[in-house]
């Protein structure tokens, strides 16, 4: 019998979170379908890989970080016929893969779900709302990602050129030729990104860095800016 649905997820450093993440996985699935989880590291320095090899996850694998890079490397170790990708701060709804594939089933190509953060500020409530409207500007990989393989590989996979919204960018060229749709269940993300640098400096940031992606900055440009005012460092130099 063919495996149905891979998880994959990208991780760096995730010592605090990733118990959390699978622990969810396990919850929300559903017992009437074939999982499996792959995670790739990206060389933790945090003890992230000891805290993996005790939990179920079908398969743990090292590399260089990055994250496109090491999503592809999941999905090339995949042997599902549809994957998803997930972040390790994100939890999926309950029974996600039955949902998942019911919208492959209906002739849903690819898509993700929507947002709610694991925090009551209001003003995170009002961006996570946004996020129901199937607009690319409203797409990031906190939402998660699911698609069939055969799509994947069509596209090409993630283009591992883009150090920062690589979510973006493969979304982008989904929908050049396959149905995307966004579910009305919801992921739950950390918000501790914007607990960290501040909520309002960090929204405003991230939408700055954006219109410089869109306006067609140098992935150089964007990274030097994100890293030096959100002391982020789960993506490669």
């Amino acid at each position: 019998m063919t495996l149905q649905l891979s998880i994959i997820i990208p991780c760096y450093n995730e010592a605090s979170t990733i118990a959390k993440c699978i622990e969810g996985i396990k919850i929300s699935a559903s017992n009437h379908t074939d999982v499996e989880i792959i995670v790739v590291d990206g060389n933790s320095t945090d003890g992230t890989i000891h805290i993996l090899k005790s939990l179920p996850v079908t398969t743990i694998f090292s590399t260089t970080k990055g994250r496109a890079k090491q999503l592809n490397i999941g999905a090339q170790m995949a042997s599902g016929e549809i994957l998803y990708f997930l972040h390790a701060d994100t939890l999926p709804p309950p029974h996600f893969d039955l949902l998942i594939l019911e919208a492959n089933n209906n002739k849903i190509d690819a898509g993700c779900f929507r947002l709610k953060f694991d925090h009551k500020h209001w003003f995170l409530k009002a961006n996570a709302w946004f996020t129901r409207f199937n607009f690319d500007s409203f797409r990031f990989g906190d939402q998660s990602l699911f698609i069939n393989r055969s799509a994947f590989v069509a596209i090409g996979g993630f283009n591992e050129a883009n150090l920062v919204f690589e979510d973006q960018e493969i979304i982008k060229r989904i929908r050049q030729y396959y149905n995307f749709k966004v579910l009305r269940q919801h992921v739950i993300s950390s918000a501790r990104m914007y607990l960290k640098n501040g909520i309002y400096f960090t929204q405003f940031y991230y939408f700055y860095l954006f219109v410089l992606y869109q306006c067609g900055a140098s992935q150089a440009l964007i990274l030097s800016k994100y890293r030096r005012n959100l002391n982020r460092c789960d993506i490669d130099e």
